[in-house]
């Protein structure tokens, strides 16, 4: 029998070879496959049994067998990043990710990019409560990102504002009273939109940096008031 069911798996890894299957396609029903390589059901699964070990092939029930790694649950591990992520880890990476999208952004962005941008500035400065000025913190920060012109980066950076949304403002951060006109935040902007339209990747990089620096002491400030 173990001859009979190593036959099979090299009956199988042939066929897969010469039909070229593509990754992600399913595999006709066992009852067809098993009559194609001449292999009984039992043979057949033992030698699925393998290529899935090995990543070739994975299983669902009620749907078949699929060629290929297993897709990975994408908002389940997004869930489980975000439960096992601390603050810590988010502003470390928000450090290194929106710092290289400023640089990015002082390279690549057009006149819209820069117009947008300064429309962010001005409506955060008119925000009249805390939740209104994190919109706009947010939207400034999304259009930065846009003007990098790498959709790699973008998207990196939209997963990482989902997770820190989770990770970090569920923390608590909720006060009465609106942005005082000299809040750090809006000459740091001012910053990093100035090295973005003086076409200084240096010095949007810095200023980026020095800005999500500062956003990190006043989260710790927050967090430890609350605690």
């Amino acid at each position: 029998m173990p001859n009979r069911a190593n036959a099979a798996l090299i009956q199988l890894r042939a066929w897969l070879a010469q039909e070229d299957v593509q990754s992600e396609s399913r595999l006709p029903p066992e009852r067809e496959l098993c009559e194609t390589l001449g292999v009984s059901r039992g043979e057949l699964r033992k030698a699925l049994d393998v290529l899935e070990r090995e990543g070739r092939v994975w299983r669902q029930v009620g749907k078949g067998t699929f060629v290929g790694i297993r897709p990975v649950d994408e908002m389940a591990t997004l869930a489980n990043v975000a439960s096992s992520s601390s603050p810590g880890e988010v502003m470390r990476a928000r450090l290194t990710i929106e710092s290289i999208l400023a640089a990015e952004a002082a390279l690549n962005a057009k006149q819209a990019h820069l117009d947008q941008l300064k429309l962010c500035l001005a409506a955060s400065r008119e925000a009249t409560s805390w939740r209104e000025y994190e919109t706009c913190d947010n939207r400034f920060h999304r259009a930065l990102a846009e003007a990098s012109g790498n959709q790699v980066l973008l998207a990196l950076f939209d997963l990482l504002n989902t997770i820190r949304r989770t990770v970090v403002w569920s923390r608590g951060r909720t006060r009465p009273e609106s942005p005082p006109a000299d809040h750090h935040s809006f000459a740091e902007h001012d910053r990093i939109y100035n090295a973005v339209a003086d076409r200084d990747p240096e010095g949007a990089r810095r200023a980026m940096y020095n800005h999500l620096s500062s956003v990190q002491t006043e989260l710790m400030q927050i967090n430890e008031a609350a605690q």
